[in-house]
């Protein structure tokens, strides 16, 4: 059996869940960069086998899946020992489902409305973006409270893809200091990662985006 093929660019925040939880549950991936900066996306080759031509995209034998939370749950689903990243019990899985939605469409999409325009293109930040990311900051406070963790009682991939997203939100210096329960579970996901080469595939790559951000508003604030 081959490996599955992921196509990525390293400091992606979704790709970087990825290769965290091909750590995790030890498996090796064919990795193929695809540098979204230079267009590399579009090429006919990647947009035949993926329309949205984005990252990151996985073909595991044919089977070519996009979106990252699909990735890691169909990846826990086929190369996890256990259920535990991932739980079968049905309302537990529910949560873990919630949570991993409540990512992809609340939280890091209000955290790449804020940052990303002006990282890429030195659009001046959007001070009503920034109001509406600290809401979901703030839900996601609540979410944890009385909870060591966002979804069971334990790790999950909800942990993983949160943990990822708040990681960036420190990169950028996003003030977190009157968010107690995100700051606690924060401490305690990277404990709980730092085997899985979290500072070399996350939070290393967490700093070259915020390093990114700040060059660009430092041309900004210069011309």
């Amino acid at each position: 059996m081959s490996p599955p093929v992921l196509y990525y660019l390293p400091p992606s925040p979704p790709c970087r869940s990825i290769l965290l939880l091909a750590k995790m549950l030890d498996l090796d991936f064919e990795l193929k960069i695809v540098n979204i900066l230079e267009g590399e996306q579009l090429k006919p080759d990647f947009v035949a086998m993926n329309p949205q031509h984005c990252v990151p995209t996985m073909n595991d034998e044919g089977l070519v899946l996009w979106e990252s939370r699909a990735i890691l749950s169909y990846l826990v689903a086929a190369y996890g020992k256990s259920d535990e990243l991932y739980p079968t019990d049905i309302r537990v899985r529910a949560l873990v489902d919630q949570r991993l939605h409540f990512d992809l469409g609340t939280l890091y999409m209000r955290l790449t409305d804020y940052y990303f325009p002006t990282m890429f293109i030195g659009a001046p930040l959007d001070e009503g973006k920034r109001a509406k990311l600290a809401e979901a900051v703030g839900w996601l406070n609540t979410i944890l409270e009385g909870r060591q963790y966002a979804a069971a009682e334990h790790f999950t991939i909800a942990d993983l893809t949160l943990l990822v997203t708040v990681s960036q939100l420190e990169a950028f210096e996003f003030e977190l200091r009157p968010y107690k329960h995100i700051r606690q579970w924060l401490d305690r996901c990277k404990e709980h990662m730092a085997p899985f080469d979290y500072e070399e595939l996350n939070a290393n790559k967490a700093n070259l985006l915020a390093d990114m951000f700040k060059a660009k508003m430092n041309q900004s604030a210069a011309s």
